[in-house]
């Protein structure tokens, strides 16, 4: 138990560190500043982190610049790529190109002229439309029982588990580590009846991210002032108050992918807004289990900002 409660402890650690990173993507970091945040000493922390991440600290934060700066790329084409460059932090824009090709083996202006030459294509590419047939867009287009709509919703209070990897491989630990998060939360008091909500975080773009490195937070919703036992599994944090597109879904479980392809290629593309910095999640309004017709109410979350024109 005591080794359990060990291991969770060096996981919740270097989560907190994640999430301080995906947060502040455009900043620089120090060892010590990260060290901190962790609670290790700094002349051993970089270790730690590879230990739990299998990536070490350095490749972790250039990755998560590079993949943010891919999504400006696409998205914020008022920024020009020099600006993009000292945006996220590097030293000039031939670092930043040279840093991005080893990544994404094509250069930052091919990469957006690319983008822009295929835009609607770029848009169906989202994280959740991973391989959608034609048969289950028609299927969802003929059956939609559901609206979106534009809102300004406050910041939401998770406790959370993470799951790193390929979301073919999520869909079969989904079950337990959803088995494991109530557990956790019953046992410290944090289900709120007819309150609380399971939500899917997904906070890596798999055009940007390889699946191995993918990260998805399965979280509840919790009270702003709650806490949780320092030796449990959970971790805590905020889903940032801000504008979303917000969808509201009745579905079959298989349609999931059909609904975010139908969020970025029939409206986000019609909508003058664009997807911004933050993270997109679900929301589960039922359990499907208890349903008559075994379908899903569910909510969708893109945070989103208006689009920028740039005639370039």
């Amino acid at each position: 138990m005591e080794h359990y409660a060990s291991k969770n402890e060096y996981i919740r650690r270097i989560n907190k560190v994640q999430d301080y990173i995906e947060r502040n993507a455009s900043q620089s970091f120090t060892l010590e500043e990260l060290s901190n945040i962790a609670g290790f000493s700094k002349y051993h922390f970089h270790r730690i982190f590879k230990a739990i991440t299998h990536e070490s600290l350095l490749q972790y934060v250039n990755r998560s610049k590079l993949e943010r700066s891919a999504h400006l790329l696409s998205h914020r084409l008022d920024m020009s790529i020099t600006d993009i460059a000292y945006y996220m932090g590097f030293s000039d824009s031939a670092v930043f190109s040279r840093s991005f090709k080893h990544l994404f083996t094509v250069s930052p202006n091919e990469y957006r002229k690319n983008y822009r030459k295929n835009c609607k294509d770029q848009y169906n590419i989202s994280r959740y439309n991973l391989g959608v047939s034609d048969m289950e867009k028609k299927e969802f287009k003929q059956n939609i029982e559901g609206s979106v709509e534009i809102v300004e919703i406050d910041k939401i209070k998770v406790a959370y588990l993470r799951f790193t990897g390929a979301y073919n491989k999520l869909a079969v630990e989904f079950p337990k580590l959803l088995e494991r998060l109530f557990k956790s939360a019953h046992e410290q008091n944090l289900i709120e009846v007819n309150k609380t909500k399971v939500l899917s975080i997904y906070h890596d773009h798999p055009e940007f991210t390889s699946l191995d490195y993918s990260k998805t937070s399965l979280c509840i919703t919790i009270p702003n002032d709650a806490k949780v036992d320092e030796s449990s599994d959970l971790c805590l944090m905020e889903i940032p108050a801000g504008k979303y597109i917000v969808g509201h879904f009745y579905i079959q479980q298989h349609l999931y992918s059909a609904i975010w392809d139908y969020i970025y290629e029939e409206w986000l593309t019609n909508s003058g807004y664009a997807p911004s910095d933050g993270s997109p999640f679900e929301m589960y309004m039922n359990d499907y289990r208890t349903d008559a017709n075994n379908m899903h109410l569910v909510d969708i979350y893109l945070p989103v900002q208006p689009l920028s024109f740039n005639s370039k």
